[in-house]
């Protein structure tokens, strides 16, 4: 981020320069909204909302049960897999998306737990960061509590270097987030990934706060596993379906345990041993959600023209000038930045440590600016390059900085813990 003055008239000609500009129009946003959240809830695709009423009104209130066939609901596991494994550089037959992104871990996790035990016995330990996201660390937690210690142990690091050093000859699977919910910090998947794998030990990625964020090369990075959620920056709606990466070198030696029909060789032939699906299928374990993942596959429609090293950079400029208009404010040289300022160690937001940070957004979202707040004291702004514009940076730090001025976020009613916070 270089250190310049911004005015109001070089953040115009900024939008008006801007490549993706039109694609705002694809998105239903409310007027006098400014929305820093879209890594937490992305905004609302036209073409989700359309398909939503396609499938009450018509597929499912008139098509009934014919729609499994007559509108390929049996496909769209793997349809949808398909169009998230061109956002994460995977090839065809290597991502499917079905569950949450907890129970997709457990499945992932669980896998690479028994092919360590089946060609590396004695590997137990799962090498993860302090600060993960909780639900990661309570799914190792989980499955250590169902094989024993002996099988499954979590081994807790805090940064970069201290990961390296933790790759120990008794690891057997790395597990990390490439953006850190928390901070930004974008880890280098490439270098880790080779790091790990040059010690025997198998990989997993969780795409959480990247896929649709920025470019993803798992199958040029040899990712073993991956795993992400469809309704941050891929836009698929609250409890949108997960989605699953797995190498197609490894599905011939993988025993995925939960093991539900849909993931059956031939499910509707109704055999009373599992057979597994030979491909990336094999993942699959349930009905699939088809409300929910039909809006999914409605909404990626919006990456169809996108290129990702365009969206990438168009990110990185808006959390630049984000933080430099801050910087800009004297009134607001109490947040301190969490994020990196190198551009190759940030995803897609920027995170502010301040001993009134809940308030702080409570008072912003009173005024329009939807942020979000993470414990302990962290302000986290996302920034979704498809949607937002640089006039909206500017509206934001300034109205941000009215709140801290006049000390509007001290009112008792911004301190009010709800509870999503």
């Amino acid at each position: 981020m270089k250190n310049q003055f911004i005015t109001y008239q070089h953040i115009v000609r900024l939008d008006q320069q801007d490549p993706l500009a039109t694609k705002r129009d694809a998105f239903r946003l409310p007027t006098e909204v400014i929305y820093l959240d879209g890594n937490s809830l992305g905004a609302m695709p036209e073409a989700a909302a359309e398909r939503a009423g396609e499938l009450v009104q018509q597929q499912w209130s008139k098509d009934l049960i014919t729609s499994w066939n007559k509108h390929h609901w049996i496909d769209l596991p793997k349809h949808v897999g398909e169009k998230i494994g061109r956002l994460i550089g995977a090839a065809p037959d290597q991502v499917i998306s079905c569950d949450s992104t907890s129970v997709n871990l457990f499945k992932v996790l669980s896998c690479a737990l028994l092919l360590q035990q089946a060609q590396n016995p004695g590997r137990s330990i799962v090498l993860s960061q302090s600060g993960n996201f909780p639900t990661d660390l309570y799914m190792v937690q989980g499955l250590a509590t169902l094989l024993g210690e002996q099988n499954c142990q979590l081994k807790l690091v805090a940064d970069e270097a201290d990961i390296i050093a933790g790759m120990t000859p008794d690891v057997a699977v790395l597990l990390l987030t490439q953006v850190d919910f928390r901070s930004g910090r974008l880890l280098n998947m490439q270098r880790l990934t080779e790091l790990a794998h040059a010690k025997g030990i198998l990989v997993i990625w969780d795409l959480a706060h990247s896929a649709g964020a920025l470019p993803i090369e798992l199958d040029a990075c040899q990712v073993d596993f991956a795993i992400g959620c469809g309704y941050k920056f891929l836009n698929g709606g609250p409890g949108a379906p997960a989605f699953i990466y797995a190498a197609k070198r490894l599905h011939n030696s993988l025993s995925q345990p939960l093991t539900g029909w849909m993931g059956h060789h031939s499910p509707f032939n109704f055999d009373k041993q599992y057979q597994k699906a030979p491909g990336i299928e094999q993942f699959l374990t349930g009905t699939p959600a088809i409300l929910s993942l039909s809006v999914l596959d409605a909404a990626l429609d919006v990456f169809a023209d996108v290129e990702l090293t365009q969206l990438r950079q168009k990110s990185l400029q808006l959390s630049s000038y984000f933080h430099q208009l801050v910087q800009q404010h004297d009134c607001l040289q109490s947040l301190q930045l969490l994020t990196p300022l190198n551009e190759a160690e940030r995803g897609s937001q920027l995170a502010y440590q301040h001993e009134d940070a809940y308030a702080l957004c409570q008072a912003l979202i009173k005024q329009g600016v939807i942020a979000d707040f993470r414990a302990p004291n962290i302000l986290r702004l996302g920034f979704t390059p498809l949607y937002l514009r640089f006039i909206d940076m500017w509206t934001a730090v300034e109205i941000l900085a009215d709140i801290v001025r006049s000390q509007e976020y001290t009112k008792a009613e911004y301190k009010l813990k709800h509870k999503v916070t």
